[in-house]
């Protein structure tokens, strides 16, 4: 059970976000991890994501936009009758982080978390996984899938062969629109992945691992260091992309565990904590300093 000052119940609400692909099973250990502790988990399934694996998409998929998938959020959030903690995986780190915009969030843990606008992610590993696919005419109002080969190499490489095989048979596809709005945010005039640093009033810690070649440490760092003092960034050394599933998953639900119960609640007990946050919230070993 968790030592720290957190209370029990409504204060250890935490809704976990998925990312491209994915579905809730993906947080399967991280669940089990959290309820132990006394948390209530929330797992949503993002919009016209109930399918199995090669079943046909939903029609609509490949338009759904990251701005229906954070209001879908939204709405869940505010049904739960608390501003809960949360955690996003990739994509999902995105919706978490907008919807700390948002006002909903108490904190957040960013688990390679893709970038917010407007922040740039101009990286060859990105051209590598996503190049060929983003040069089909109409790419962004269509259901996505890289090939095999290619998430193995770019966001599977924490994993043994046959696990990774596994993982890939359990993926679905994710809309074209959302891939558009990360990466080309600056071509999206609905600016879906913007983020105003500004109005995010709750911490937030970005964790990368160091053979992530899909959300790189530099860009995860990148990202961290767009929002100040509200984000600390840390990298993980030989840990890669899937990080609530692949090996060392662990060290990881601790480590977020530890930020929610001892480090969060300094910036919840508002202005006469600040100096105290501030304090505690030092870059320590294995951590790379985003400012």
């Amino acid at each position: 059970m968790g030592s720290g000052p957190l209370a029990r119940g409504r204060d250890r609400t935490l809704v976990l976000i998925h990312g491209m692909w994915s579905r809730p099973h993906v947080w399967k250990n991280f669940k089990e991890f959290f309820e132990t502790r006394g948390y209530r988990v929330v797992t949503p399934l993002l919009r016209h994501h109930d399918i199995e694996p090669g079943m046909e998409p939903h029609p609509q998929l490949g338009e759904v936009s990251l701005v229906h998938y954070a209001d879908d959020l939204e709405t869940e959030i505010r049904a739960l009758g608390c501003r809960p903690f949360v955690i996003g995986h990739s994509m999902g780190g995105v919706l978490a982080q907008v919807l700390a915009e948002r006002g909903v969030t108490r904190g957040a843990a960013l688990l390679a978390s893709a970038h917010c606008a407007p922040v740039w992610a101009f990286d060859t590993n990105l051209i590598r996984i996503f190049g060929r696919l983003m040069m089909r005419q109409g790419f962004w109002k269509e259901p996505q899938l890289p090939r095999y080969d290619l998430l193995r190499w770019g966001a599977l490489n924490g994993f043994e062969e046959q696990e990774a095989r596994d993982l890939y048979a359990s993926l679905i596809p994710e809309s074209g629109r959302c891939l558009f709005e990360l990466a080309f945010w600056y071509l999206d005039r609905n600016r879906a992945a913007l983020v105003d640093a500004e109005k995010v009033s709750c911490p937030l810690l970005f964790i990368t691992g160091a053979e992530d070649r899909l959300t790189s440490p530099q860009l995860g760092a990148r990202t961290a260091r767009y929002y100040g003092a509200k984000a600390r960034f840390e990298l993980k050394q030989g840990r890669g992309h899937w990080l609530p599933s692949e090996p060392g998953w662990e060290a990881i639900a601790a480590r977020t565990a530890h930020f929610f119960e001892n480090e969060a609640p300094l910036f919840d007990a508002g202005a006469d904590a600040a100096e105290a946050a501030q304090t505690r919230w030092r870059p320590r070993s294995g951590v790379v300093n985003p400012a």
